[in-house]
């Protein structure tokens, strides 16, 4: 059974429509790269998918239930099973690592401190930050800090993690060690949606790519097939300008 589906999503700001009717089925487990120009609705998809935007039409399902915005409960239920990271990580300055790391955890499952603080030192440890979880996000580079929002989001044990272009406030020399991060969950079965400009980690590490061009799944593809052999002209000039 899918852990995300999705049917004839439409989403309009006013009189512009963002999204024109997205189907799309992801698998647990399944990595999927959504690339495209910028305002073809990528970053909206991924909104709607946490609910933090609301749509217009069709239906969205997470991990078997429904999307429902008018359902307070169903809402929160639906936030702890989706962990979602920005392009700015959104640390709180005030809390050290861990305490970040362990704020959700405790506000919303009522993990106490020992078994929060135990978790987020694992977790910590996964992104390869074990030594920092006294440190503040201040005294961290950009990319140890979108480390840190990515462990903070994999301590509500979510069931599907959404990336949006969380690579591209980085520094380029700081962008691999946050890809690896990501690659790592791949491996170990995390399912993702991931929005990214990054090619060469979505040809390496995605299951499949799904082209977005105009508000629309244009193409949809596992990555050998969707690079190696464009089918539309939308999607073959949009990979040749990324080699100019």
């Amino acid at each position: 059974m899918p852990v995300v589906e999705i049917r004839g999503l439409r989403k309009r700001f006013g009189s512009n429509e963002v999204l024109k009717g997205i189907d799309l089925d992801v698998e647990p487990g399944e990595v999927i790269a959504i690339i495209g120009k910028s305002g073809s609705g990528k970053s909206t998809l991924l909104r709607c998918i946490n609910g933090l935007e609301t749509f217009d039409e069709g239906s969205l399902t997470v991990d078997g239930k429904p999307l429902l915005h008018d359902d307070r409960a169903a809402m929160r239920a639906l936030r702890q099973r989706v962990g979602m990271i920005f392009q700015s990580f959104n640390l709180f300055p005030h809390l050290t690592v861990g305490g970040n790391v362990m704020l959700a955890p405790e506000l919303v499952k009522k993990r106490g401190q020992p078994a929060g603080a135990q978790q987020a030192r694992l977790l910590l440890a996964r992104v390869g930050l074990a030594e920092k979880f006294d440190a503040w996000p201040d005294q961290l580079s950009g990319g140890q800090q979108q480390r840190v929002a990515i462990a903070r989001s994999l301590a509500m044990e979510p069931a599907v993690m959404l990336c949006d272009e969380i690579t591209s406030a980085l520094d380029p020399e700081l962008v691999g060690e946050v890809l690896r991060v990501v690659e790592g969950l791949a491996k170990d079965g995390m399912t993702l949606l991931m929005v990214t400009h990054e090619m060469n980690f979505a040809r390496k590490v995605a299951s499949r790519v799904v082209f977005m061009h105009a508000g629309k799944i244009h193409e949809m593809a596992p990555p050998d097939e969707l690079f190696g052999a464009p089918k539309t002209p939308e999607l073959r000039q949009f990979l040749s300008a990324l080699h100019n």
